[in-house]
């Protein structure tokens, strides 16, 4: 859709800047590469934080300490 005009637009621009206008691209692929990642992966590592806890509190008291401690 818009690769004629990109590459139109790229020709037109003098060499210092079309190697500008592709680490911009590279940047911006990382950058949503890595937002993706990040937003498809839950992480666990809290799971157990609280276990030593587990017979002064009951789950709910929990939630509410844990709240507290943010």
């Amino acid at each position: 859709m818009y690769e004629e005009e990109i590459e139109l637009k790229i020709r037109e621009l003098p060499e210092n800047l079309r190697r500008e206008v592709l680490d911009y691209i590279e940047f911006l692929i990382k950058k949503y590469r890595i937002r993706e990642d990040k937003s498809k992966k839950f992480r666990f590592d809290w799971e157990g934080g609280l276990a030593e806890m587990r017979d002064k509190f009951t789950s709910v008291e929990l939630q509410h300490k844990a709240l507290e401690w943010r």
